[in-house]
């Protein structure tokens, strides 16, 4: 007779987390299609994995641990990722691809992907072997360098055997690896492998748990060989190296019964908790709480007064998803002197945490999201860094000096500073603060590094150097600054007057005078005229440039508009964005530089340096919509109206990076996106102005 096939005992349902990416085999089946579609889990304090659908690496930074050895920093690849192999009715059927250098793909396990989706954030593969189903997920400890793999038979009508080859590394993510003849020290503990890749490294571990309701043991053993020469398609199309070795460590091998499942862990740790489903259940806690932290955030004043819910239980999958998405980008920074100092990473895979990226993505990563206290700590954190009254652009990956190049991530702070104290009217930390913000004020008027002063003679902000990058267009490639902007920006001077109509109003909160900042606000606010490109019908670009007024048609004049307080007629801020609508806008995001103009690209593809140069030149940036939206709605009036640009990024979150947005797109249709997968600012302005957009319509049906 016939063996029937056994279905794994029912378990109780988890809490529901909407899944707003799940694909069959219309997607899994095509390698063309798995190849382009990354996942991403992270811990909180810099280290992530990461990989393809498919599941072999088209990126140096595709890995099961990358650790963060000093977090948030220090990213180091660990382990590389699992060949595996189920046995099942005397069948092989491999569930790892991998691609080597020279085009070849063997083994071609993706074909054995029925399902891929994401609960939560945590990647979930469902393999068919015959009748038998495994499924697979990854997931990290939040605060650890701990990576979990689960797998669990799901079906099956005989035993399966899993064999799953671990492949390892250490190596700064950042470069690859050729081995040559490098040998790891591997030795054996209990229940695993401790690796000490050379002197002085940092060890980690190889570890399996028990198998989950079953009796059969796991079975160990170790190895030292190196395969070689994986394709790295992801490299060559950016024109770096475009191959890498990886070492086979260790094999485990594990019997399954339907309902079984065999987890590994993978840890800097010695001593990680080897309970899967105790692990699990604390990721999916977080995740939870998360959601719960963002659903008693009011959606509008008006329900804020009246004790109504608050974000909507009816907000689509996909904003739900990028709520989920948020938590990524926040991460510790401990310092001597404050543990629980906390900072932004500005986008996976490469970006460390920035200072202007993490000004703009603060307020929609925490205070959208219902967690202000991680923005009290950011805030606090950053703030102890001002030097000569300016915040660091970033931290480097080495030394512990920050790097001040920049103009706008100080004035960025001041708005960050602004929405924080809106949200919680927080006086202990604006008494704090409000010394740092009126200091940064006098250095500008003085002046400070970088040319950055206020003209005397009308109270705008100038600034720059010849071969310096110091706004947020700051591609330079060797010694070519792409887009200069050397003299009066005008993003950079929205910016310094909301600084000082800011400082202004928080003078009066604390019983201070006023009246110096509100004078400097005045002089600001009319000098602000010279930005008005009349024959255009919207603003210059920069102003007092070393050639004069810079007539590019850019995205920068929008926040003129976005800002809280605008220095422009009300004329004037519908011009600018209409402007910005018929010739910036796509469906993910504004252009840098409008088509037509003689500077203008329309990709941004190909090695470092055409990548650079096309950076600000008309590539998309995905962060950009939200500046947009916000000043669409304060000029139209009309949040339906303004949500429907945000519409077309719920499909965004099916490609590149899963359930997150990128950081860059192409200027010409289709958009395809480029550069990080998943970048801060593009998650946190898109949720920031989806709330708005909830916000006003509130306030508009509670008028009615």
């Amino acid at each position: 007779m016939p063996v029937k096939t056994q279905l794994a005992p029912v378990k109780p349902a988890a809490a529901s987390i909407a899944l707003a990416i799940d694909f069959g085999r219309e997607i899994c089946g095509s390698l063309e299609a798995d190849e382009q579609r990354e996942w991403l889990v992270t811990n909180g304090i810099g280290g992530f994995a990461s990989g393809t659908i498919a599941g072999h690496p088209t990126r140096r930074y595709h890995g099961l641990l990358v650790a963060a050895l000093k977090p948030p920093l220090g990213r180091t690849l660990l382990v590389s990722k699992l060949d595996e192999i189920a046995h099942y009715d005397g069948q092989a059927y491999p569930l790892s691809t991998n691609r080597w250098h020279g085009g070849g793909v063997a083994p071609e396990g993706y074909r054995q992907i029925e399902r891929f989706r994401l609960e939560g954030t945590t990647p979930i593969w469902t393999f068919v072997c015959a009748d038998a189903l495994v499924e697979k997920r990854v997931w990290m400890q939040t605060g650890a360098n701990t990576t979990y793999v689960r797998y669990e038979l799901l079906r099956s009508s005989g035993p399966v055997e899993l064999v799953c080859k671990t492949l390892i590394n250490y190596r700064d993510f950042h470069f690859n690896t050729h081995a040559g003849d490098w040998r790891m020290s591997i030795s054996p503990i209990e229940r695993g492998l401790r690796v000490s890749a050379f002197d002085g490294a940092v060890p980690y571990y190889l570890l399996s748990a028990p198998v989950a309701f079953g009796h059969a043991p796991v079975v160990l053993e170790p190895a030292h060989d190196w395969y070689r020469d994986y394709d790295l398609a992801g490299e060559r199309y950016r024109g770096l190296d475009d191959r890498e070795d990886h070492l086979h460590a260790a094999t485990f091998r594990a019997r399954l019964a339907p309902g079984e499942s065999l987890t590994l862990v993978f840890s800097t740790e010695a001593d990680p908790n080897l309970d899967s489903h105790l692990a699990w259940a604390a990721r999916h806690a977080h995740e939870q709480n998360l959601l719960d932290a963002w659903a008693a955030v009011p959606s509008s004043s008006v329900a804020q007064a009246q004790g109504d819910g608050a974000q909507a239980a009816d907000s689509p999958a996909w904003v739900r998803q990028l709520l989920l998405a948020a938590d990524q980008f926040i991460v510790a920074r401990p310092l001597h002197d404050d543990p629980e100092a906390r900072s932004v990473i500005a986008g996976y895979h490469w970006f460390g945490d920035w200072g202007r990226d993490t000004m703009i993505a603060l307020p929609g990563l925490t205070l959208t999201t219902g967690r202000p206290e991680i923005a009290r700590r950011i805030l606090r954190t950053f703030a102890r860094f001002v030097n000569r009254g300016m915040l660091p652009n970033n931290f480097p990956e080495a030394g512990d000096t920050p790097m001040y190049n920049t103009v706008d991530a100080t004035l960025w702070f001041f708005e960050a500073v602004r929405q924080y104290f809106t949200a919680t009217r927080d006086f202990d930390l604006l008494e704090e603060l409000f010394p740092v913000l009126a200091d940064i004020v006098d250095w500008h008027v003085r002046g400070t590094r970088y040319n950055i002063h206020v003209d005397p003679t009308d109270g705008l902000l100038a600034a720059g150097e010849p071969g310096v990058q110091l706004t947020w267009m700051d591609a330079k490639v060797g010694d070519w600054v792409v887009t200069p902007r050397i003299g009066k920006p005008v993003e950079v001077n929205a910016l310094w007057y909301n600084a000082l109509v800011t400082t202004g109003l928080f003078a009066h909160a604390l019983g201070r005078s006023p009246a110096p900042y509100e004078e400097m606000a005045r002089r600001a606010q009319g000098s602000f005229q010279r930005f008005w490109n009349a024959s255009a019908n919207c603003c210059f670009d920069v102003i007092d440039g070393p050639q004069g007024n810079d007539a590019s048609l850019r995205p920068n004049q929008i926040f003129a508009v976005s800002l809280p307080v605008s220095p422009l007629e009300p004329k004037q801020q519908r011009a600018v964005v209409d402007s910005c609508a018929r010739h910036l806008l796509t469906s993910h995001g504004l252009r840098s530089l409008a088509p037509g103009t003689p500077d203008y690209c329309g990709g941004c593809l190909g090695p470092q340096r055409e990548r650079d140069a096309a950076y600000h030149q008309g590539t998309v940036w995905g962060w950009l919509m939200g500046p947009f939206v916000l000043a669409h709605l304060r000029v139209y009036d009309d949040p339906a109206c303004a949500r429907s640009f945000l519409e077309p990024l719920a499909h965004q979150l099916q490609t590149h990076g899963l359930g997150s947005l990128s950081e860059i797109f192409d200027g010409d249709a289709p958009f395809t996106p480029r550069g990080c997968i998943a970048q801060a600012w593009t998650v946190a302005e898109v949720l920031r102005a989806w709330q708005a957009c909830n916000q006003h319509r509130g306030v508009a049906a509670a008028s009615r």
